[in-house]
C-alpha cells in the first residue's frame, strides 16, 4: 500500500468502519475497507467454536451461491476445513492462505473432493480474530475464476492490514450487543454435551433424536447413516422429518435454533431446552 491515494482511502474507509464498532453496520464496512484495497469475492464472516456448529455472522453471497456455499458446508464438511481446523487449533498468525495451510495439497484432499471443488473457489484467504471463551472470528475471502489468484503484491497488502483487522474484529465482539447475541459464554463448554443429547427430546422420536445429534456434531448423511447403522436413505427422511417437526428450512436456521436455545439449559435442568425456549412467556 505504496500509493498515496490507496493510503489515504484505507484511512478515510477504516475510519468508518471504526465509527460502526457494535453496529450492524460494522462487518459491511470493514469488508468494504479491505475490498477498496484487494478486491474478492464472497465475503463471509464466521463464529467457530470447537464443541459447536459454525454460525455465519455476515456474508455477501448471491442466492444461487448460498446453498452450495454455506449449506452444504454446514452439512459435515466444516471439520475438515483448513481455516476451521487452523482457528481451532491456538493460531498465531492473525491471517491465513489456503494454499499456505495446505501446502499445496489442497486438491488431494477429502475436503476438496467433497465440498470445495464445487465452490468454483481458486484462492482463499482469511483474518482471524481469536476472542474469550474459545471463540474465533473469521473473515473469509474468496477468489473465483474471474479474479483469478491473489498476486504476491495482494497477499502482501491484505498481510499489512492484518494486525488492525483482527484487532477490530476482537473489539466489535466486545460490545454488548455482539457479546449477548452471538458469543458463547466461559464456563458453558460442560453443558454443551448435555445439550447435544437433550436438544428436540421433547419433540421427536429417538431414532430422529439420535439423526439431529450427529447434524448438530457436524456430522454429514454419509456418516450418519454408517454410526448409525441404517440406510442412507432413511436419515434422509428423519431429517425432512426433523426439519418439519423443529419447523426449520436449513442447516443454518436448525444451527441457530440450537444455539439460542443454550440460555434456556438451566431451566431445562436436564430436560429439552428446546421445550423451555419455545413454551409461552
Amino acid at each position: 500500500m505504496t500509493d498515496i491515494k490507496q493510503l489515504s482511502r484505507w484511512n478515510r474507509d477504516i475510519s468508518r468502519s471504526i465509527a460502526a464498532l457494535g453496529t450492524d453496520m460494522f462487518f459491511p464496512t470493514l469488508i468494504e475497507a479491505i475490498q477498496g484495497q484487494v478486491s474478492f469475492d464472497y465475503p463471509q464472516v464466521w463464529l467457530f467454536h470447537r464443541e459447536l456448529p459454525p454460525r455465519i455472522l455476515f456474508h455477501q453471497i448471491p442466492d444461487h451461491a448460498y446453498a452450495g456455499q454455506v449449506e452444504h458446508y454446514l452439512d459435515g464438511p466444516y471439520r475438515e476445513d483448513p481455516f476451521y481446523r487452523t482457528s481451532m487449533e491456538q493460531p498465531r498468525s492473525k491471517i491465513y492462505r489456503m494454499s499456505r495451510i495446505t501446502l499445496g495439497k489442497l486438491e488431494e484432499s477429502d475436503y476438496y473432493r467433497e465440498y470445495y471443488a464445487d465452490t468454483g473457489t481458486v484462492d482463499e484467504a482469511a483474518y482471524i480474530a481469536k476472542l474469550r471463551g474459545g471463540n474465533v472470528i473469521n473473515l473469509d475471502m474468496m477468489r473465483l475464476p474471474q479474479h483469478g489468484e491473489f498476486t504476491d503484491e495482494e497477499y502482501e497488502t491484505l498481510y499489512l492490514l492484518a494486525e488492525p483487522i483482527s484487532e477490530l474484529l476482537k473489539c466489535h465482539s466486545e460490545h454488548d450487543s455482539f457479546a449477548v447475541t452471538h458469543l458463547i459464554q466461559p464456563g458453558i463448554d460442560h453443558q454443551i454435551d448435555l445439550a447435544f443429547k437433550t436438544f428436540g427430546a421433547s419433540i421427536l422420536s429417538p431414532r430422529e433424536k439420535g439423526v439431529l445429534e450427529l447434524m448438530l456434531r457436524g456430522y454429514g448423511t454419509d456418516t450418519s447413516a454408517q454410526r448409525l447403522g441404517i440406510a442412507l436413505e432413511t436419515v434422509r427422511r428423519h431429517r425432512k422429518s426433523i426439519y418439519r417437526k423443529l419447523d426449520v428450512s436449513s442447516q443454518t436456521d436448525l444451527f441457530s435454533l440450537f444455539i439460542n436455545s443454550l440460555s434456556c439449559l438451566g431451566s431445562a435442568a436436564g430436560g429439552d431446552p428446546l421445550a423451555v425456549y419455545m413454551s409461552p412467556r
